[in-house]
This record gives structure tokens, sequence and C-alpha cells, in this order.
């Protein structure tokens, strides 16, 4: 027996034909040839050429149904096909020569059974053994405990919906606290949002906690929109123990400066933070080291130091607050960062008198800065230090260091260099090589410009 399936395409292949022939036991079908023509263009007009593939009997062709519109209309054909011809209508894994780029259809109903398949399933086993664990009129804190000993968010969710349909019980801030920490630290933020919608439908329901930990989680899950709309609720609500806190303004401050490796992202969300800042003193908190540092770090990383030098300069007089390491550290990378060794050393040494260590990445900054404007002395002076204070030196310190040493004095002294920073131990047997074969890279290109 002799099937013969045939398609027309509209767009890459003209015309397909399957060629068939089924076994005397109607047990196995064999594919003996296939096929196909395309077009191509050449000089305004189409040409076409056949090309033949041997298909072995042995192999089984692999192909999505969607390509092919005979099979979408005609279901039934599609069964008849699918139980007869040895064809997988949805595999991924087809060969190059019949597979196309799939449809964006057909992208959307795979993401959407991957996300389907990827849902978590409720064990009822331990959701009735949970069950089992509260008494006949159990209150909210008796439901609490037992959600909190619950490992599963799932176990969790289920059984503070249960308990929602029981009869006269009502969830306090303690259940929808819980709720909220479990749902949020497994990532499931859209269960979490059906129960802050919950929470924020009831006004008598709510506390500073409850909501700074909404604002947390939805700051994780980078939803900065629904952040600002619970502190938003906070201040329009009357419960005085509900307003937003020191430690609410630090978690969207942080929120603010999550994206911290591009300035320009930086630069436009520190309006939001310097407004944010002004809301804060002018709802009468008052500011502590975090927030301070945020606003220090926040001007650094968007590139206006004069301003968070101000910020600095405010701590003690304005705030009642003294800078700690961090304070120094985020003023001695951004002065470094734009030229200023000079401010950067005086930040330093008022650091140095508090008894205050930089930080490795300070100390980078630092002997690199220093280095590119020519003071190498003063840098290898800041490299045996950090040594003594075990900070680590990178990889591009070194680099930079060496080569203005070998600018300002000999290839032998570069040399001498090096070998005694194998010897201090600052560098291993790997790291000089490494060095020392870049070295002789550059003056070798340096000889070869001169010629």
């Amino acid at each position: 027996m002799l099937f013969v399936f045939r398609h027309h395409f509209l767009h890459s292949w003209s015309k397909f034909t399957l060629l068939c022939i089924k076994d005397p036991n109607f047990s196995k079908i064999s594919c003996l040839n296939t096929s196909y023509v395309y077009p191509f263009r050449y000089s305004s007009r189409n040409f076409y050429s056949w090309t033949q593939m041997y298909c072995p009997s042995n192999s089984r062709l692999l192909f999505s149904h969607t390509q092919f519109g005979i099979l979408a209309s005609k279901p039934s054909l599609y069964v008849f096909l699918h139980q007869l011809l040895p064809v997988s209508f949805y595999s991924s894994s087809a060969p190059g020569w019949l597979r196309g780029p799939p449809s964006r259809s057909l992208r959307k109903r795979m993401n959407r059974r991957a996300r389907i398949a990827a849902l978590p399933v409720l064990d009822e086993s331990q959701f009735q053994n949970a069950v089992s664990q509260l008494p006949p009129r159990f209150t909210p804190e008796e439901l609490r405990d037992v959600m909190v000993s619950q490992r599963d968010p799932l176990v969790c969710l289920e059984l503070f919906n249960w308990a929602s349909k029981q009869h006269r019980f009502r969830h306090n801030v303690s259940t929808y606290h819980v709720a909220v920490q479990r749902l949020g630290e497994a990532n499931m933020y859209k269960e979490m949002d059906d129960i802050v919608n919950q929470v924020l439908a009831i006004p008598s329901i709510g506390t500073e906690e409850l909501f700074n930990s909404m604002i947390y989680y939805f700051t994780e899950a980078r939803k900065l929109t629904r952040a600002v709309m619970i502190y938003k609720h906070m201040l329009n609500i009357r419960k005085f123990d509900c307003r937003p806190s020191i430690k609410t303004y630090n978690i969207l401050f942080a929120a603010l400066l999550s994206r911290r490796n591009n300035s320009y992202i930086n630069h436009m969300y520190m309006d939001a933070i310097r407004s944010l800042f002004k809301q804060m003193v002018d709802n009468g908190i008052e500011p502590d080291i975090i927030s301070l540092n945020t606003l220090i770090k926040g001007y650094v990383l968007s590139l206006h130091v004069n301003d968070a030098l101000r910020i600095f300069h405010q701590m003690g007089v304005v705030y009642q607050c003294e800078p700690n390491s961090f304070s120094y550290d985020y003023l001695i990378h951004g002065l470094c960062a734009q030229g200023r060794t000079k401010n950067a050393k005086e930040i330093y040494d008022k650091m140095k008198c508090k008894r205050l260590i930089p930080s490795t990445k300070s100390y980078n900054s630092l002997v690199n800065s220093l280095s590119l404007g020519g003071e190498v002395d003063e840098a290898v002076k800041f490299l045996w230090e950090m040594n003594e204070n075990r900070r680590t030196i990178d990889f591009i310190t070194f680099r930079t260091v060496i080569d203005e040493v070998c600018r300002q004095k000999s290839m032998q002294d570069t040399i001498d260099f090096l070998k005694e920073l194998q010897d201090k131990g600052l560098v291993d047997s790997v790291t000089h090589g490494k060095l020392l074969c870049e070295l002789e890279d550059d003056i070798d290109n340096l000889n070869v410009r001169n010629r």
C-alpha cells in the first residue's frame, strides 16, 4: 500500500512530498524517498531546483504538525497519520534539512507548558498531617505555629487557604506575616501578591513589620512599583504603628541602588532616592548610618562625588551620626575613579586617624590612581601596606604599578621589583610569569613602534 502526503508551502518550500510504503502485515510504514523543491531568487525571477534525499527505512521523520496546515485543519487526518506513520509531530530534534524555526504560537505553547510543568505539586499527605496538628477550634496563633513548622511553602499556602474557609475563623497579622514570608522566600510572588491584596483590603490589619516584609520581597522580585504602593499605603494608614520607619526607607534605598553596575541607571534613580530621603526627614525620621551611607554610595555611583562629600561632612554636624569605614570606602573609590587622588588621600588620612582600615576595593583604587598619576613610590608604599593589612591585590593593580615602574625606571629595576613581590609572597609563580610575559610584550611593541 502506498501513501502519498503532499503539502504546498507559502514561503520557504514550494512543495513537499512524502512517499511511504505500508508493509503487508500493516505493522509499520517504511519511508523510501523524500523529495522537496525550494525557490531562490535571481534577477527578480524565481527559479526552482529539485533536491532529493534518501530516508532509511529504520529512521524516523520528525517535524511539527504546525508546519502543515492540512493536519491542523483536519484533526482526524492528523490522528490517522500519527497512528500509522513513524512521525513525531512535536519533537524539536528534527533533522536540520526538515526542521524550520518554531513559530511564535508554538513558542508560546511550549513556554506555557514548561511553566505549568515547573509548578510545584502539593503533597496531600503532608497537608493532611499539618491539618491533623490543629485542634478543632484552633486560634490564629496555633495556625501560625503549624505554618512555621512546615518546610513546603505550598503546604503552608494550602493550610492558609483551608483555614480561611473554616467557620468562625479569621486570620490576624501573625498568620498573614508568616504566609508572606514563606511565599516570598520561595519566590512564589503571584501567590504572595494575592495575600497582600487581602491585607490591603482590611484597614484594621497590618503592622510595620508586615508591610516591611511585603516591601522587601517585592523589591527582591524587582517589582518596585508594587513596593512603592505599599509604602504609600503605610503613609496613608491611620494606625500609628503602621507608619514607615527608618527600616522601611533603608529597604527602599537598597532596592533603588541594587543595579549598581550601570552609572546611567543609578543617575536616573538618584532623583527618586533624593526625594525619598527628603520625605523621610520631613516626616520627622532621623537618618541612621545605613541611610546616610546609602545616599553617599548613590551619589558616588551616579558620579556626583561633590554631593557625596557634602553628605559626608554633614554626618556629624547635622545628623549627629559619625562616619564608619563604609563611608570612607565609598568616597575613596569615587574620588579615585575621577582622578582626584589628592582628595582621596585626605579622606584616607582621616580614616587612618580613626584607626579604620580601608577595604580591598579602596586600596586597589588608591594604588591604581597613584600609579596612573605618576606617584609610583607612593603607590608602592600603599602596596606594602595592603600586604600588611591582609588586603588582596588584584592583577590589574600589579600590572598598573609595574608598567609605571618600568616607565619611570629601568627594566632591571622592574625585574627586581617583580622578584621582590614574589619573595614577599604577594604573587605566586604563575602570576609572576604572566606579569613578566606581559612586560616583555610591552617592551617589544614599544621597540617596534620606535623603529
